[in-house]
């Protein structure tokens, strides 16, 4: 934050570095209820998540996540929820456009160059998200339009619903592999912190969800010995791999879920739905293996080619501290340091341990790639919920405080700074 700040080093991002995003103090709508939810869950939240039964701790990390993040999109009003999705850069304008969506598989890979036409004539290249994404995240945006969800308003009301799901997933998962303990140790960390800044209505936030529902079929499927489950968790997963170029890493985290669990069972089944997605895909016209080297070549020729490696490298692990919150470092050092201490059992500590660390090899393989310079406080969504069940091992007089912390982050970072997303 300081170096381009103090040296006017220009690092092609907005006006707040490493956020995409430029100062704009303001209050709204949202600020008393996004006050009152925090305080509340600040309060209540860890004490509850150890006595609540666990379906109702589900429910209630669902309906807290959703208070949350709608309270802080509120803070802009309607616009909070509405106005992003509807930005040319986004999938909604192009979705409501797609009338035949096999048509535009077909012609996927010739519309990603930038060629320099205007984003909104029929034929020239695709606006920067579509052309950043396999086609599956315009799927989704076509399909809310077809069946009404069109506005944005109504699609960032879907998205935000869905993105509430993912810390309900994590928790799932993480109690199928016998640490139901740092679940609840970790739900108030997983719904309560500054990532909901992002996850109201970023299409990344429905990737997600996505794949933290993909790997807890996987679990599922591991403990259960269930191929049903494994073909759900491939159906998934797979899907995720036509969401974003980059979620292909959660195999890394597949693969941490099946050593913990002990089994290897559920592998071909995931892999064959896995592929059976794909090449749907691939059947209506779309080439990944085409594509990718096309975005490669459009992404190097725009903004990556002015945003300095030099800066990115470690501004992209910036970016993801303020998404994450200030508590991810504490948290880590906790589970590298001070493992063998903690109290909630040896089978517990190793699920967290192997999760996390899938999850930090998934950031440090994303961010020295350099295909995401900047912007990874939402582009990194997907990995953020494995990350922080590290702060479920915080020690005990840590998690009140380190959980204000977290909110504190959110609530200065919403109505300080005017986000991208």
């Amino acid at each position: 934050m300081a170096l381009p700040a103090f040296t006017a080093w220009d690092v092609h991002v907005r006006s707040f570095p490493p956020l995409h995003a430029k100062w704009a103090p303001r209050t709204g709508a949202g600020t008393v209820p996004s006050l009152v939810v925090g305080a509340l869950a600040v309060w209540f939240s860890v004490g509850l998540a150890q006595r609540l039964p666990w379906r109702r701790l589900l429910l209630a990390a669902y309906a807290g996540g959703v208070a949350w993040l709608f309270s802080l999109a509120l803070v802009d009003g309607k616009d909070g929820l509405g106005k992003i999705l509807d930005d040319p850069y986004e999938y909604l304008r192009t979705a409501r456009a797609t009338s035949d969506l096999p048509a535009a598989l077909r012609g996927w890979v010739a519309r990603i160059p930038y060629d320099g036409l205007p984003d909104n004539i029929a034929d020239a290249n695709w606006p920067v998200h579509v052309a950043g994404h396999p086609p599956g995240a315009l799927s989704f945006f076509v399909l809310l339009d077809r069946i009404g969800l069109g506005s944005g308003l109504q699609a960032g009301i879907v998205v935000t619903l869905i993105a509430a799901a993912t810390a309900v997933a994590v928790l799932v998962t993480l109690r199928l592999l016998g640490a139901e303990v740092v679940a609840r140790r970790a739900a108030p960390f997983l719904v309560f912190g500054p990532a909901a800044i992002w996850q109201a209505v970023s299409a990344d936030a429905m990737f997600a969800a996505v794949a933290a529902w993909g790997i807890a079929a996987l679990a599922a499927a591991a403990v259960r010995r269930s191929a049903l489950w494994a073909l759900v968790a491939g159906s998934l997963l797979g899907y995720c791999v036509m969401l974003s170029y980059g979620l292909p890493l959660l195999g890394l985290l597949a693969l941490a879920v099946l050593f913990v669990a002990r089994t290897w069972r559920p592998l071909p089944w995931a892999v064959v739905a896995a592929l059976a997605v794909v090449l749907t895909y691939a059947a209506l016209g779309f080439n990944y293996l085409d594509a990718l080297p096309a975005l490669h070549d459009r992404y190097w020729a725009g903004v990556a080619r002015v945003r300095p490696q030099e800066y990115w490298i470690w501004g992209d692990l910036a970016a993801l501290v303020f998404s994450a919150g200030p508590l991810l470092g504490a948290g880590v050092t906790t589970l590298v340091r001070r493992a063998r201490d903690l109290d909630v059992g040896t089978g517990a500590v190793r699920a967290t341990r192997w999760l996390v660390a899938a999850a930090v090899a998934m950031v440090l393989a994303a961010d020295l790639s350099q295909m995401s310079k900047a912007e990874v406080e939402r582009i990194w969504l997907p990995f953020v919920p494995w990350l922080l069940v590290c702060c479920a091992l915080l020690p005990e007089r840590w998690r009140r405080v380190g959980l204000g912390l977290q909110v504190v982050t959110a609530l200065v970072v919403q109505h300080l700074l005017l986000t991208g997303w």
